[in-house]
């Protein structure tokens, strides 16, 4: 019994069309009906199909760890952009704060004009107080 699966393993090995595949022919008959078979058909173009190929293997996917760990990287990046845009918002809310306290307290409120300073009228500075104040509500709390 030993002797005969050898023998058929060795017979299998030697010969020449082992590991050959049979040559696939693909083509489309008048009705739009495509046909695959091993032999081409008589008298229509045919396209030979490569069965040697190996196939590729597909793309790996990203892991699902490299996903979080880039999502986590997104998430900071965008924690750091709004905390920066934050303390630029509460920055100009004290400098806005500032100029009312000032508009309010001072009546002789001046301003630097091409390198001179000129005094603001009451109904300016009145008007600078009613924006300064609209500002405030929109943009700071």
């Amino acid at each position: 019994m030993r002797w005969m699966i050898f023998a058929a393993t060795l017979a299998c090995a030697v010969s020449p069309a082992v590991g050959q595949a049979a040559q696939i022919y693909k083509w489309v008959d008048a009705q739009g009906v495509t046909h695959f078979d091993a032999q081409p058909p008589a008298g229509q173009p045919a396209q030979e199909i490569e069965t040697q190929k190996p196939v590729a293997p597909p793309p790996p996917s990203p892991s699902p760890s490299s996903g979080a760990e880039e999502q986590e990287a997104t998430d900071a990046k965008i924690r750091r952009q709004v905390a920066a845009q934050d303390a630029k918002r509460k920055e100009a809310c004290e400098r806005q704060r500032t100029n009312l306290a000032q508009l309010q307290n001072n009546p002789r409120v001046r301003e630097e004009v091409n390198g001179e300073f000129r005094r603001f009228t009451e109904e300016e500075r009145q008007a600078r107080i009613v924006e300064v104040k609209q500002y405030l509500d929109d943009n700071c709390n």
